[in-house]
C-alpha cells in the first residue's frame, strides 16, 4: 500500500475515529454511523476512502457488510514514519550530549 494515500485518510479526524471504532471488532455502517453526527451515506463514503488506502477490509456477513482494520494497510505508514523516526533521535543524542559537554 501506498503511504501517501494512507496518511491523506487519516488526515481527517472521523476517519481515524472510524478505525478506532472497528480496530478491535468489525462492525457495519449501521453501527459506526450511530456514533457519529453524520448520515449513513458520509460514513460510507468514509469507508470508501479508508479501503482504497488499505486501511480498512469488508466482508459480507448475510446482507450485512463488516468493516475491520487492515493491520497491513498501517505498515506503508509505519515503515514511512521510521524512516523519519532514526534521524529525529540521533538528534536528540547530539543535543543530549552537546548539553552534557557544555556542563548544563
Amino acid at each position: 500500500m501506498n503511504a501517501e494515500a494512507a496518511l491523506s485518510a487519516l488526515a481527517e479526524p472521523r476517519r481515524r475515529a472510524i478505525l478506532m471504532l472497528v480496530r478491535d471488532q468489525p462492525q457495519s455502517v449501521n453501527e459506526i454511523a450511530a456514533h457519529f453526527d453524520i448520515t449513513q451515506q458520509a460514513v460510507s463514503q468514509h469507508l470508501q476512502v479508508l479501503k482504497e488506502a488499505g486501511l480498512v477490509a469488508v466482508r459480507p456477513v448475510g446482507q450485512r457488510r463488516l468493516y475491520a482494520v487492515r493491520t497491513e494497510g498501517l505498515e506503508s505508514v509505519r515503515e514511512f514514519l521510521s524512516q523519519l523516526w532514526p534521524e529525529s533521535l540521533e538528534q536528540l543524542k547530539q543535543a543530549v550530549e552537546a548539553e552534557q559537554q557544555s556542563g548544563g
